[in-house]
């Protein structure tokens, strides 16, 4: 009986994995509800343990939802669009500069939503912004996959723009304020290395002059295209000083974030503010009622968090994380650099094998069975996510947001292949990955 149990629940996270690296396209809640659902019946994880689930992640899923609502109000208001704009228009028909407001739009768009969100937003601006630009596909290569892994690496400084690295804060029992003060640095430096590394790669694919930007038309209702947005009503002399508040508002709501868990104040409890405060603005200036919010919210995020932690909660029940602990215990004893460059790049491996969110809460289960010391955990845990925020980044297969995005560019008729990808991260993602864990054990060690 325990045989089969082992074996259904190790049978029921492989073919959820397979079912989401072979049909990206599909909802990810659908393979992951199913996995659960086969894991739960086969025992190895109890309905008492769906307790302690829930209040693991609901924090972590409340915080991004209410992070989604705001992307999806801004984006009401044509936000994006207009940052798009703006970007175009500072680039002054240079197609470098072009490439490094490109990748600063994918950073902070990452910091003030989140990488997923940061994917699925600025992906379909930049193709549009491309084609009107006439650029050839080889051209537009340099922006979009340079914006991908920007956007999605940049998760790794705040631990707010991931669902799976607050759920793993939550496991750790760390906080969001000291999470930010170690790992901030590090991961921005390992950014800024990131971009110039691709900078010289793409150095001679990017075109020095831009084609000339054919203006947009508008729909007879005022409205943009492709993207559904009610900048329309807002009069055109207002809307950048609109556009500028909207800005500062976020930035205020983002930091707000930091602030609530330095004061021990509910992180979630203060997301929620700032998303019913911005729906609350949109409401009295736009007059658009939040009901919009029930059918355009991304429920199925909820859906795809707790059904994959209950299938990452079987693994660890039939004892999975034992033998890590027994295999990893060795090299994480070993001192901060060691820790931190053996547990970066172990996550790494399991991020491109596995997918990076159950290599995540696998690895952070895994660690806080290790009675580390305070230090050597919280420097294991934060090499963990750069190996599943960046070293994930080698393979497309290793995060959720790079599968979506080679979906999102090929529905964008724009070709690249495994091939062209491989290419291009296996210049780049490693040197990055490993020096922002060497960086990071230094850090550490340095503020400590």
């Amino acid at each position: 009986m325990q045989d089969i149990m082992v074996v259904t629940t190790i049978a029921a996270f492989l073919c959820t994995i397979a079912f989401i690296f072979w049909r990206p396209h599909i909802n990810e809640a659908i393979p992951a509800t199913i996995g659960a659902v086969i894991v739960l019946l086969s025992g190895s994880v109890s309905l008492a343990d769906l307790g302690t689930i829930a209040e693991t992640i609901g924090g972590a899923a409340i915080t991004i939802m209410a992070t989604i609502v705001m992307a999806i109000v801004l984006e009401s208001f044509g936000f994006f669009q207009w940052a798009a704009e703006e970007l175009i228009k500072r680039s002054k028909g240079s197609g470098i500069r072009l490439f490094w407001y490109t990748n600063l739009l994918c950073f902070l768009m990452t910091l003030f939503v989140n990488n997923d969100g940061s994917i699925l937003i600025t992906t379909p601006i930049l193709l549009m912004l491309l084609k009107r630009m006439n650029l050839r596909n080889h051209q537009k290569i340099p922006y979009l996959l340079s914006g991908a892994l920007i956007a999605t690496a940049s998760s790794a400084p705040i631990g707010v723009s991931n669902i799976v690295n607050l759920i793993a804060l939550k496991i750790v029992h760390m906080d969001l304020y000291m999470h930010t003060a170690m790992m901030f640095i590090p991961a921005s430096l390992g950014l800024v290395l990131l971009a110039l590394l691709l900078y010289v790669n793409f150095y001679r694919v990017i075109p020095r002059k831009l084609p000339a930007f054919r203006p947009e038309h508008r729909h007879p209702e005022g409205r943009y295209h492709p993207l559904k947005d009610d900048s329309s009503l807002i009069p055109a002399d207002k809307r950048v000083r609109f556009m500028r508040n909207i800005l500062i508002f976020v930035f205020c709501v983002r930091i707000s974030l930091f602030a609530a868990s330095y004061l021990h104040f509910p992180v979630s409890a203060m997301a929620v503010i700032g998303s019913v405060s911005l729906l609350a603005w949109r409401w009295y200036f736009l007059k658009i009622s939040p009901r919009d919010m029930i059918q355009k919210t991304p429920w199925y995020i909820l859906v795809f968090a707790f059904s994959m932690y209950v299938i990452v909660y079987g693994l660890n029940n039939i004892g999975l994380t034992v033998w890590l602990v027994h295999t990893l215990q060795p090299i994480v004893s070993g001192g901060l650099l060691q820790a931190s460059v053996g547990m970066g790049f172990l996550l790494s491996i399991l991020s491109n094998i596995f997918n990076n969110h159950p290599a995540l809460m696998v690895g952070t289960l895994t660690l806080t069975d290790m009675d580390l010391s305070p230090i050597t955990l919280k420097i294991s845990y934060l090499a963990s996510v750069i190996g599943s925020d960046v070293g994930s980044l080698l393979l497309p297969i290793g995060t959720l947001a790079t599968l979506m995005w080679m979906h999102i560019v090929k529905k964008g008729h724009v070709h690249i292949t495994w091939g062209e990808y491989l290419k291009v991260t296996f210049r780049v993602i490693p040197i990055s990955a490993c020096f922002t864990l060497v960086i990071l054990a230094y850090w550490v060690e340095w503020i400590f």
